[in-house]
């Protein structure tokens, strides 16, 4: 009796040794916020002290992207895997099947703690990936930050643990922030797309501001992870769910809106050099983080594990990056492609000009932009969000145009052939995965000129609240798990 009950004494021990070695995982998701905002990509305006030193001793991915420029969809097709239109969730505030799967959801079934505490907004399937959901925006505090603590501080010490950090930063309207005046908008520097004026410094100081915020709770997760002696072992992610919402970004399927700030902490890979400019697609978190941990990854992820980037980040690994824009309080459908130097984007909505979401517009830059517009001092640059009709294609030079200002296909007589290769591609991509453009697609559900921004009295339309039928579902593409081209 004694010896059975030695053998099973070991046996506990070896299985909670087991356990506790596996690594940590945190991902901290900031809301609306581009790629260059953070001081590591060489944005001088913002202070990001914290994301910066993680950066230093990490590894930068200069190529990645996320699935969609839109919040809602964007979380879910990280959380699952897929693309949006797979999902069953294309469109913002649309929720997949309860049947869909989560990674946070295989994590908890195979011994981790997985909590997830600030903006929610994925759906009721998501919930069951957690041991824990804190998604009160006033209980949490501040930009939903301040619980992050509380949750490393009163985590189980037994089990590995997942945490699902979403700050509700850098999300419009500016809410009360304890450091507000941390940017000076005297010493803004304003690109080149938006006005150089006092109002526009001040909206943009703002942002910095909130980004800034959510730097510093970064900084006090990590202090409590150190102090709790298990910074090592805990793979740290930090990146966005869209673009800044700023006209020319958020929502777009340029690079300001969809190419997302990643950097990857975790000292145990031992990395071979700081930088990687692989092309890296949000699916493809899902599946490298059930790779880390040696778990058996589920048919349904259509991305693919960049594990072996994380140790040797010069190496390359996608050929192509997929991005859909589908409804977001506006009408809409289009699809990019880009492989290591164009990016190509197709539009079936070209009637519509693309100013932006409804924060977007409602903001002092947009009212900024329209008067420029209005009194004619607008440069061409500037104006590019009002162009209506829009072009069906567009082709960008990234290596020569890294804001995507000079449609190469404009000029009739300018041959491309990477026109030809990325439109067909992308044809592959959407056969392979199920997409189509929907016949009832969602309409506007708000005018598209706004009053300064009221919460309370937003103008809507008459098909405001009327979901149409969602891309993908005619071809039942919740089932399809096919990848697309690679």
């Amino acid at each position: 009796m004694k010896r059975i009950l030695l053998l099973l004494f070991i046996a506990t021990l070896y299985s909670c040794k087991n356990t506790n070695s596996n690594p940590n995982i945190i991902i901290f998701i900031a809301d609306d916020v581009s790629w260059d905002d953070f001081g590591c990509y060489g944005n001088t305006n913002v202070k990001t002290p914290n994301i910066d030193a993680l950066a230093k001793n990490g590894i930068i991915f200069k190529n990645a992207y996320l699935t969609t420029s839109s919040c809602s969809p964007s979380r879910n097709s990280i959380l699952t895997g897929r693309y949006p239109h797979n999902t069953g969730a294309a469109e913002l505030h649309t929720e997949p099947p309860l049947e869909m799967i989560s990674f946070a959801e295989i994590l908890k079934k195979n011994g981790y703690f997985t909590l997830q505490a600030g903006k929610f907004h994925m759906g009721e399937y998501a919930k069951k990936g957690f041991s824990e959901v804190h998604d009160k925006k006033k209980i949490n505090g501040d930009g939903g930050e301040k619980y992050w603590t509380t949750a490393i501080k009163e985590r189980p010490k037994n089990k590995p643990f997942f945490m699902w950090f979403a700050a509700y930063d850098a999300h419009r309207v500016w809410g009360e922030n304890k450091f507000s005046g941390k940017h000076d908008p005297k010493n803004i520097k304003v690109p080149e797309y938006l006005i150089d004026s006092e109002l526009t410094r001040n909206d943009l100081s703002n942002y910095y501001d909130e980004i800034y915020r959510f730097d510093f709770y970064i900084g006090e997760v990590i202090k409590k992870l150190k102090k709790q002696n298990v910074f090592e072992n805990t793979m740290i992610i930090i990146m966005a769910d869209n673009g800044r919402p700023f006209p020319h970004s958020k929502t777009r399927l340029n690079d300001q809106g969809v190419k997302t700030p990643f950097v990857v902490h975790f000292p145990k890979l031992n990395p071979t050099s700081r930088i990687s400019k692989s092309l890296i697609s949000s699916i493809d978190i899902a599946p490298t983080l059930i790779d880390l941990v040696e778990i058996e990854k589920p048919k349904s992820f259509q991305g693919v594990s960049f594990l072996n980037i994380l140790k040797r980040p010069h190496e390359s690994f996608r050929n192509y990056i997929f991005s859909e824009h589908n409804w977001h309080d506006y009408e809409s459908y289009q699809r990019m492609v880009r492989n290591k130097r164009y990016l190509y984007i197709r539009n079936s909505r070209p009637k519509f000009p693309q100013e932006g979401p409804l924060d977007a517009i409602n903001s002092p830059t947009y009212i900024d932009l329209k008067n420029a517009q209005k009194n004619g001092t607008i440069s061409e640059i500037q104006s590019e969000i009002f162009i209506n009709p829009r072009p069906k294609e567009e082709l960008y030079d990234l290596f020569k145009d890294p804001y995507q200002f000079n449609n190469l296909l404009l000029d009739e007589n300018n041959f491309n052939k990477n026109h030809i290769e990325l439109s067909r591609v992308l044809n592959k991509w959407i056969t392979e995965t199920a997409d189509n453009i929907p016949e009832s697609i969602t309409k506007d559900w708000y005018l598209r000129e706004q009053e300064p921004y009221n919460e309370s009295s937003l103008l809507k339309t008459e098909f405001h609240g009327i979901r149409g039928e969602m891309p993908g579902k005619l071809k039942n593409a919740i089932k399809i798990n096919n990848k697309g081209p690679f």
